[in-house]
């Protein structure tokens, strides 16, 4: 897909530009239409942020305490999620319309506990959001955590995270170890999961095999994109989205690489025997049942990706709160999608989803 033409720039100050203002010969009228152009963009963008709360963020974090106390121990955490209060959650939801967030823990999530101490962490995670969904009403969800890769137990949180915490879904890695979500490891947790008609939200890691492969670059930047790709494709490939119809999938960052990727899911892939029952609609239907979020994806380059494959009816919103900001993505998605597009990514969609937000 080729790019969209950089915007000309209007500032002769800008230190950006290839050569200052002053020297290019400038129409006015295509000045004084260009000014007015980016004003409206202006007045949309501030519009929309101080309507009404009424965005609901799927892909927010929360750091609860023997959560972060575990991270700190181990050194596996990052800055944003050791220093995550609840009123800096607030204020950010505040200053850019968001009336729900649904709360979740970031990677590396629990795996790098041993199990005992895993099944503990995520109890007592899920019952600290829960907690803080009764003490701020509409304010917060749950995407319950699950200790994950210990089937038997994740079995008995999911039983205790719908049926006493009431949870809105639950929160999965892309990978746990060196399996992705369709392994077939994972059969009871996705089947009971199917019989709830779950929502699972994923969130990327980086799986055994890939973390720190060049060391200049940490994970986040490469790695945390393909790993989403990964579990999109075991799911698909592996048999398992067909057999679990019932869950509703979320994947973070606009589904990290697949969209660019897309003509090799739908055509290399097929070359391998293994697959012959698939067909590139048939590979392409699946992925566009998918949910995908906007976190740290508010811009052309990954949002053009992401639209040219999934319709907009797939898209939510998300922000990766703590790691960026909720107005950030109002700006980023403002700038790209009409007003009836953005009714549908910033609340509709997730109403599909979550119809107990609907009174919120």
């Amino acid at each position: 897909m080729p790019m969209p033409p950089a915007r000309r720039r209007l500032s002769g100050r800008c230190v950006c530009c290839a050569e200052p203002l002053t020297t290019q010969a400038v129409d006015r009228r295509a000045f004084l239409a260009g000014g007015v152009a980016l004003g409206l963009a202006g007045l949309r963008t501030s519009a929309i942020a101080q309507a009404k709360p009424h965005r609901i963020d799927v892909h927010h974090h929360v750091s609860p305490p023997t959560w972060n106390a575990a991270l700190r121990r181990e050194n596996a955490g990052q800055g944003p999620s050791y220093n995550w209060s609840v009123q800096k959650s607030l204020d950010d939801m505040d200053k850019a319309g968001v009336a729900t967030s649904i709360a979740s823990i970031t990677t590396p999530g629990i795996s790098f506990l041993g199990k005992d101490e895993a099944v503990r962490i995520a109890r007592e995670s899920n019952e600290y959001t829960a907690k803080l969904m009764a003490d701020h009403p509409g304010r917060f969800g749950l995407f319950a955590t699950l200790p994950l890769p210990h089937i038997d137990e994740t079995l008995k949180e999911i039983a205790h995270a719908f049926d006493v915490l009431k949870t809105d879904g639950v929160c999965m890695m892309t990978s746990y170890g060196d399996k992705w979500l369709g392994h077939s490891a994972f059969v009871p947790v996705m089947d009971e999961l199917n019989r709830r008609k779950a929502v699972v939200y994923t969130h990327p890691t980086a799986a055994n095999c890939c973390a720190d492969l060049v060391p200049e670059i940490r994970s986040p930047i490469i790695e945390f994109g393909t790993d989403t790709t990964r579990a999109i494709g075991s799911l698909v490939f592996s048999g398992a989205s067909q057999r679990v119809r019932d869950i509703s999938f979320i994947f973070s960052h606009a589904g990290g690489t697949m969209p660019f990727l897309i003509e090799r899911f739908t055509r290399l892939q097929l070359s391998d025997r293994r697959h012959a029952k698939f067909t590139p609609e048939v590979v392409l239907s699946e992925f566009q049942r998918f949910y995908y979020d906007t976190a740290q994806a508010a811009h052309r380059p990954a949002l053009s990706a992401l639209t040219s494959v999934i319709p907009v009816s797939q898209i939510v919103y998300g922000t990766d709160f703590p790691f960026r900001t909720n107005a950030d993505h109002v700006r980023g998605l403002s700038a790209f999608f009409n007003i009836a597009d953005l009714k549908a990514i910033d609340r509709d969609n997730a109403l599909r989803l979550l119809p107990r937000l609907k009174s919120v």
